[in-house]
């Protein structure tokens, strides 16, 4: 069994064959390795007939750290994974008794599927091109501009502009604050 994460058909999305989605509640930080032992057990208890797929829904985010840019995938939903299946005694059995799952989301005891549109959202989500941002500055905030020709001006942070990975510095010279707009690894946040 494998999990695809290209684009899903809208015959995918319906239940007439008695497919739905349901979310599993896990620890916290072991998605993946809950992911990893569901299918592996769907494989030996050879239950590819009744669960489809396994996705722990992520989004690339690219984090700037030590001046360092690099992409990471972040979990939209920690501590849960999504199940496509069909729900029945032996489905509910396989996954439910799967290291690391705590139990399903649900009403009560009774797992509740997930409706269509939100699936689509969240896959919808997980497919997007570009990648966020994260910075570890605020507006308002003291920086030290580390690279280009403000090399070491120390300045207020105006705007984050998350799209076009820039940043809007207020800088002091000439006993003047002026805009100064950087790429976000040219500046790095003063310590209080």
């Amino acid at each position: 069994m494998t999990d695809r994460n290209d684009k899903q058909s809208d015959s995918e999305f319906q239940a007439d064959d008695g497919r739905h989605w349901y979310v599993i509640h896990t620890y916290s930080g072991y998605e993946n390795k809950v992911r990893q032992n569901l299918m592996h057990r769907i494989e030996t208890m050879e239950m590819q007939d009744q669960i489809f797929r396994v996705i722990v829904p992520t989004e690339e985010e690219i984090e700037i750290k030590n001046g360092q840019r690099r992409t990471v995938h972040k979990k939209v939903f920690p501590g849960y994974v999504l199940v496509q299946m069909r729900m029945n005694d032996n489905s509910w059995y396989v996954v439910r008794n799967t290291p690391g799952v705590t139990s399903f989301v649900g009403h009560g005891n009774r797992p509740t599927p997930l409706d269509d549109t939100e699936v689509k959202a969240i896959l919808k989500q997980m497919e997007e091109e570009a990648p966020k941002v994260r910075v570890s500055y605020q507006v308002g905030q003291a920086v030290k501009i580390t690279d280009g020709p403000f090399t070491d001006f120390e300045g207020v942070v105006d705007a984050i502009d998350h799209e076009r990975g820039r940043v809007r510095v207020l800088v002091s010279f000439f006993g003047r604050e002026a805009p100064v707009e950087l790429d976000f690894l040219q500046v790095t946040r003063l310590v209080d």
